[in-house]
């Protein structure tokens, strides 16, 4: 599997410590990039400087969620919220712009039908406008376990709105971990929908831990991801077994 790259997402990893701590910890620990989901406690200044200190880029991070407290899990697929959508999504440009990030994941939110649809596809034409050339915008489909009631869950659905709301710099996130939740034949679902996938994540499933067991082979997973022509860094959003420091031993089985 020589010369997969993978980007640890420390929404899960090193979460314990500031995001310029866990870069450059991520570093030591020999992955390619990062990736994270809220970044927003964090001084952008800081996080810029260790990322450039480390040399990784900072592959992606996520609109708030709004109310996390009354269970909110993003606004975008919200009718009458458009403004706080907006809102989080032009927090989300100024902060990835700030410290050069690729992508953002713009968060749905807990809701269904026509108008949420709508809703949706507008914040998207909305965010796709202000991010630019130089920032992807991401939607990701969640399975109804870790994420029940949210708008998008399933590939088909996502692959349906990207072709509505017809943005070049609109794409999916295709998380293995989810994919398989919400329907499972994951590699023929991924290589249908290559052409608007913009980022790639993967956990064991069902327990969300590392990749090295549980339901999905990655070793034949990955390979195939690769043999498509997937180059790109492999998000590593998994949660570790026993507390914020992840066991690494199988980022070594896809090495040389």
């Amino acid at each position: 599997m020589g010369s997969m790259k993978f980007s640890a997402n420390l929404g899960f990893l090193w979460n314990d410590r500031p995001l310029p701590d866990a870069i450059r910890v991520a570093k030591d620990a020999g992955f390619d990039a990062v990736e994270c989901h809220w970044p927003y406690a964090d001084l952008a200044s800081e996080v810029k400087a260790a990322l450039e200190q480390t040399g990784l880029k900072m592959l992606g991070l996520n609109t708030s969620r709004g109310s996390v407290s009354d269970g909110e899990n993003g606004l975008s697929a919200l009718p009458g919220r458009e403004e706080e959508a907006r809102a989080a999504i032009d927090q989300a440009v100024q902060y990835a712009t700030e410290i050069s990030a690729g992508a953002i994941h713009v968060m749905a939110g807990n809701s269904s039908g026509p108008r949420a649809r709508s809703a949706f596809i507008e914040n998207l034409a909305y965010a796709c406008e202000k991010a630019g050339s130089n920032i992807t915008i991401l939607i990701e489909p969640l399975n109804h376990y870790n994420a029940p009631g949210y708008f998008l869950s399933t590939v088909e659905q996502a692959a349906d709105i990207i072709r509505e709301a017809a943005r070049p710099n609109l794409k999916m996130m295709f998380d293995f971990y989810h994919v398989q939740i919400m329907g499972g034949d994951v590699t023929r679902r991924f290589e249908a929908n290559l052409p608007v996938i913009g980022h790639v994540q993967i956990a064991s499933v069902p327990d969300r831990g590392s990749p090295d067991h549980g339901e999905l082979d990655y070793s034949f997973t990955l390979r195939r991801v690769r043999e498509l022509g997937w180059a790109r860094p492999i998000g590593a959003e998994y949660l570790p077994a026993n507390g914020p420091v992840p066991d690494l031993a199988w980022l070594a089985s896809f090495e040389d």
